[in-house]
């Protein structure tokens, strides 16, 4: 554990999420609650540093250099310690548009949490504490246990481990270009039950149809329809999947939010990121192999 003159610090890296798809799980255990779908973790996401000092004698959670009063982060921090503290998070992927950002703060906080306190606690208990805070704050559902292994994972059973499952879709290193278009409050969402319906049946149906043939191509494809049968895509977000697609790409819209994603092979990627520059800013990843990190 790094310490300078009393002063006790530890940094996690947790990685973003995009969720093509999904299917909500509700259940009165926490742990328990969660989503069921397929989604891609990226290669860059929040990085969470911990200092633990004397001289402090209230947690304070910063994020972006902004303090925020209530969060996943906040509760992950309330579950772990009574200890005073200093949390500050910097996140290297928009906020609210989909990449689950809240999700890879409290599983980067968890991770940091544990090495600053020496807490002791193993990596499946860290991805079951940001799991339920994120479960608590209404922020997410399936990007912890995500975020937790890498890939594209492919959530087969809900909740944190040992209750929640997952397989992954064998990848190569796939580039992943995105246009942000706006926010969608994930919270709100979930709270309008005629919305609720129409993600439970196009998602269940969606991951029945991707677990017959586990690809990124089929991903992609039940994806798109997902985002269409649910009524979630918005008119411009459709214009520009269908660009994408008529330069020789694969795009939907990350859930939850205003965000097209697309994923581009050697041969597809530079008319691929040529036809999204035409429209906007165009953010660039990879497809990550690994999760959570000390550093």
């Amino acid at each position: 554990m790094p310490s300078l003159a009393g002063i006790e610090m530890a940094r996690a890296f947790a990685p973003a999420h995009i969720t093509g798809f999904f299917e909500i799980h509700p259940h009165d255990d926490s742990r328990r609650m969660g989503s069921t779908g397929c989604g891609i973790v990226l290669d860059r996401g929040v990085e969470t540093t911990i200092v633990v000092n004397d001289s402090i004698n209230q947690t304070t959670v910063k994020l972006n250099g902004s303090i925020v009063q209530e969060g996943a982060i906040h509760t992950v921090v309330e579950m772990l310690t009574d200890v005073p503290l200093m949390v500050e998070s910097t996140a290297d992927v928009p906020i609210g548009c989909g990449f689950g950002a809240s999700g890879a703060g409290a599983l980067g906080a968890a991770h940091a949490l544990n090495r600053a306190l020496s807490l002791d606690l193993t990596a499946e208990q860290l991805t079951e504490t940001a799991h339920v805070a994120e479960v608590k704050n209404g922020s997410g559902l399936g990007d912890v246990i995500a975020q937790s292994h890498g890939g594209i994972v492919i959530r087969t059973h809900p909740g944190a481990p040992p209750f929640g499952k997952i397989e992954r879709i064998p990848v190569n290193d796939y580039k992943v270009l995105c246009i942000v278009l706006g926010e969608i409050s994930t919270k709100s969402v979930l709270e309008d039950t005629r919305v609720v319906c129409q993600i439970n049946s196009a998602g269940r149906d969606a991951l029945k149809a991707l677990l017959k043939a586990p690809t990124i191509e089929n991903f992609m494809i039940r994806s798109r329809e997902f985002a269409i049968e649910t009524g979630l895509v918005s008119e411009r977000a459709l214009d520009i999947i269908e660009t994408v697609e008529s330069a020789g790409g694969m795009a939907s819209q990350a859930m939850l939010g205003d965000t097209v994603f697309a994923i581009v092979t050697m041969e597809s990627e530079n008319e691929v990121r040529e036809a999204m520059k035409n429209i906007g800013g165009v953010l660039e990843y990879h497809v990550s192999s690994f999760g959570p990190k000390l550093i």
